[in-house]
């Protein structure tokens, strides 16, 4: 299937759009790159744009012949999204109904969307399923969950079908060690311990000492980009005009921040310096997925089950390039 992927040179939507080479598809990358990476990327798969500009994101479209959109392009800092929340309804919101009006503009009917947990209420039981409440704490949540009755709206009037995956922490790298996590401005958890280990920065904070949970650190639950990619595939292969499903992919099992740190100490064998600080506004203290039903609805098997794994992956890329693609290029 030709699939147009939007943010597709970013760290989940190159990932996917390497899984579809791998695996039958035929996809291309449409991105502005001002978070995403050329390198990341295969040659002639790159198609550079905005969603902001629908008059090029329509001719992306119409010049890929795409059979279906995947949207991963967003902005997805809760920090940042509590400090300016206009861009994110701008890029979130508007960019989202961009994609579809040029996707109607094609008569494109399948779009998979790059959803998140944050559109869940912090006070719903674990493990979090498709069917919890949906009262987002950030307006990157809220921007989030305004793109998803978007798209179920059109698809109500347009007959659209859709797929939207609720990620919860996308983590890891490829496991050739070729392609990983590189963002301008990290947030994440794994690479930041890992930035600390290889001296990029100067320690690690813990943000919270005293939240509910075991060792009072926060509780996550992290899944593979590998893993990511084959839930997209499923998704998209299963996906029917005039219908849509959502889909929580997590791990179902939640890991602590001090546990993820333990396990990056034991991956790179040697302690890393770390240290404790205020908690940061607009965390929860626990976010785990019930995966059950892409399990069962669509045979989802994941293939990176421990933690551990997971970091082993992105140490590997890390390690061997300590400036990500960057020091790839000089390399």
């Amino acid at each position: 299937m030709k699939v147009l992927l939007t943010g597709g040179a970013g760290y989940v939507g190159s990932a996917c759009l390497r899984w579809l080479c791998k695996h039958g598809h035929d996809p291309v990358a449409y991105d502005n790159l001002a978070e995403g990476n050329r390198q990341a990327v295969p040659e002639g798969r790159l198609i550079e744009g905005d969603i902001l500009d629908l008059d090029r994101l329509t001719q992306a479209i119409k010049d890929t012949g795409a059979e279906a959109v995947m949207h991963f392009a967003a902005l997805a800092s809760v920090p940042d999204s509590i400090r300016v929340p206009e861009e994110y309804w701008r890029t979130n919101a508007v960019g989202t109904k961009n994609v579809l009006d040029a996707m109607r503009a094609n008569g494109v009917n399948k779009i998979l969307f790059s959803g998140t947990a944050a559109t869940y209420s912090f006070e719903v039981e674990m493990p979090i399923a498709e069917t919890s409440s949906q009262v987002p704490q950030t307006p990157y949540g809220t921007t989030k969950l305004a793109a998803e009755h978007l798209i179920k709206d059109y698809s109500r009037a347009y007959g659209m079908g859709y797929g939207i995956l609720r990620y919860f922490n996308a983590s890891g790298a490829d496991p050739d060690g070729e392609f990983g996590e590189d963002r301008r401005k990290e947030t994440h958890l794994i690479p930041l311990v890992l930035f600390a280990a290889l001296g990029r920065i100067d320690k690690f904070k813990i943000c919270g000492s005293d939240w509910p949970t075991p060792d009072g650190s926060c509780v996550r639950d992290f899944v593979h980009t590998d893993d990511l990619a084959q839930a997209h595939q499923l998704v998209l292969e299963s996906v029917q005009p005039g219908s849509g499903q959502a889909y929580n992919v997590g791990s179902g099992t939640g890991a602590s921040v001090i546990e993820v740190f333990e396990a990056c100490e034991k991956v790179v064998g040697r302690s890393i310096p770390c240290d404790r600080v205020e908690a940061r506004p607009g965390d929860p203290a626990v976010l785990v997925a019930d995966t059950q039903k892409l399990r069962e609805k669509l045979g989802w098997k994941p293939k990176y089950d421990s933690v551990e794994d997971i970091v082993q992956t992105a140490w590997q890329w890390h390690n061997r390039y300590p400036q990500g693609y960057k020091s790839k290029h000089q390399g």
